[in-house]
């Protein structure tokens, strides 16, 4: 649900702004109670990014950025905005939160959704308005996926919505590997035998793990709600993060610009960053610059291959100088093998990755929408040049030819995939028999597990007003997990329901504060010991 926050004269039911509540699936428990209340999502550094780099501390965040230091640079962050319909429900240009305000307390416009929120105009037609448009930006990641709206003036964007969608692709590894164990043990006893099934196991074509085609999923469902909120006109997508092909030939390939010109330093720097996990090679260290640095020198004759490049810290790469490796290492054979095994080791995650990015991209151009592709090392070097921070968000609003981004949202809404539930109405034990059984109908008193209220408790010990996710109970005593915790026993009687449970979580956060641009790799592309951050 939408964080935002509030001050004391915004209108509850204009504008919600609390904290977040939970956004783990309140049907399928996971904690001490049935919402599940505990997740929290952690503000994105660039140290957690698929693709990120580790960079400085950032600066502090001023009032007033026109008394910052020149170090820090002016504030480029802004109100995310609020989408708006016309009163026929089609998508008008989203406006700033203000103005959202003022149009409800006019009650020109009434609460269409409350997460994200969403306002619908009663005097307005899309037919008779000047509708500008906006552009979806996608960075795909293995385990986040960023999401940014923005406006574009001759390649001039301006930042007004960011999401960040983060799946669940590991709990549903770790249910098919239940369920197969489960088949496999069922099989291996003394039951009847069911013939074996050999002869129709083949796959189609475009075949994606379930894992890997939720990705796909979630993020077009996310587009496609986007443009029922907005006048979408066009989606910039991360097709590859880095081109193996072209960085193992070790030289230019024809008409390959990005490895001939100023993008080939990033391409390679992308590549090692996941092949090393943004660490040093010999000490391990992270978090600090880090330096490309040749296996084999290159004054004993090594090449710029990509299977001769590891990352170290700047204190390990000047103490190995032009030294072999083999004397470098000397006494530390275990460490020896691995450096050299890792090297030439292929990348199976970025290859999940770039397929999913492929079959993305495919999907994609289904909805009828302008799909524009880049690669992830054009995506970094937009972020050097306007001086934005490591993020999903960011990242997404960086994608595709651009001459400068003017200003960013300050806060990120987080959408959690949670799933809608269960089909079974049952609870095993630890034996697999039945311990209790759920209600067969989910809704009671017109509500269900997940649904977003506000209950107005008008006297008693649990008097006052909870906003949050909904327990339902068939006695209609209800549960409420709010943002100081879980509330029980609130009766229907004092329950309005605000947004319908959609299988999503919502928590905001603030956007990763900017820090300085790094200076771009010398042209040409040649690679050099500048540090990676």
């Amino acid at each position: 649900m939408a964080t935002l926050n509030i001050r004391p004269q915004t209108d509850l039911g204009v504008l919600p702004q609390l904290q977040a509540l939970e956004s783990v699936g309140a049907d399928t428990p996971e904690g001490g109670h049935e919402t599940a209340h505990g997740h929290r999502l952690a503000a994105v550094s660039g140290v957690h990014h698929g693709r990120g780099e580790t960079g400085p501390a950032a600066p502090p965040h001023r009032r007033h950025p026109e008394k910052a230091s020149a170090f820090e640079g002016a504030n480029r962050e802004v109100h995310p905005a609020v989408f708006v319909l016309d009163r026929h429900g089609h998508p008008l240009d989203p406006c700033h939160p203000a103005r959202a305000r003022r149009l409800l307390a006019a009650d020109r416009a009434v609460v269409h959704r409350h997460t994200p929120f969403v306002i619908r105009l009663k005097d307005r037609d899309a037919a008779t308005s000047t509708i500008e448009g906006v552009g979806v930006g996608i960075d795909p990641g293995s385990k986040h996926t960023g999401l940014a709206i923005f406006t574009d003036h001759g390649g001039s964007r301006t930042g007004r919505y960011a999401i960040q969608l983060d799946r669940r692709g590991g709990a549903i590894r770790d249910k098919l590997s239940a369920r197969a164990a489960l088949r496999g043990g069922r099989r291996s006893r003394n039951l009847r035998h069911r013939a074996p099934r050999f002869l129709n196991r083949t796959k189609p074509r475009g075949w994606l793990a379930p894992s890997l085609r939720h990705r796909v999923d979630t993020t077009l469902s996310w587009v496609v709600r986007l443009t029922r909120w907005a006048p979408v006109r066009a989606v910039y997508v991360e097709r590859v993060a880095f081109d193996t092909h072209a960085l193992s030939a070790g030289r230019p390939l024809e008409g390959v610009e990005y490895q001939q010109g100023t993008l080939a330093g990033y391409e390679v720097r992308e590549y090692l960053l996941a092949a090393w996990g943004r660490a040093c090679a010999y000490c391990g260290a992270s978090g600090v610059p880090l330096n490309l640095d040749h296996i084999h020198p290159r004054s004993r004759g090594g090449s710029d291959r990509i299977s001769n490049l590891v990352l170290a810290c700047i204190r390990c790469n000047q103490a190995k100088n032009a030294t072999p490796i083999e004397v470098f290492l000397k006494g530390r054979s275990a460490l020896l093998a691995r450096i050299l095994k890792q090297a030439k080791a292929p990348l199976r995650d970025a290859a999940a990755v770039n397929a999913t990015r492929w079959a993305l991209w495919r999907t994609l151009e289904t909805t009828g929408l302008s799909v524009h592709t880049a690669s992830g090392g054009r995506t970094k070097w937009n972020r050097s040049r306007t001086g934005a921070a490591k993020s999903h968000t960011l990242d997404a609003l960086h994608v595709g030819p651009l001459e400068n981004v003017t200003v960013w949202p300050c806060r990120i809404l987080g959408v959690k995939t949670t799933g809608r539930g269960t089909y079974a109405r049952t609870r095993a034990d630890r034996y697999g028999f039945p311990r209790l059984r759920l209600p067969l109908t989910k809704q009671v008193k017109g509500f269900a597990t997940g649904d977003l209220v506000r209950a107005v408790v008008p006297s008693g010990k649990k008097a006052g007003v909870h906003l949050g996710r909904v327990a339902v109970r068939g006695t209609g005593s209800f549960n409420i997990t709010t943002r100081q915790g879980l509330v029980q026993g609130i009766s229907h009687r004092h329950v309005r329901l605000l947004q319908r449970a959609d299988g999503y979580g919502y928590t905001t956060h603030p956007e990763t504060r900017h820090r300085a641009a790094f200076p771009p790799p010398p042209e040409g592309g040649g690679i050099d010991a500048r540090g990676i951050r």
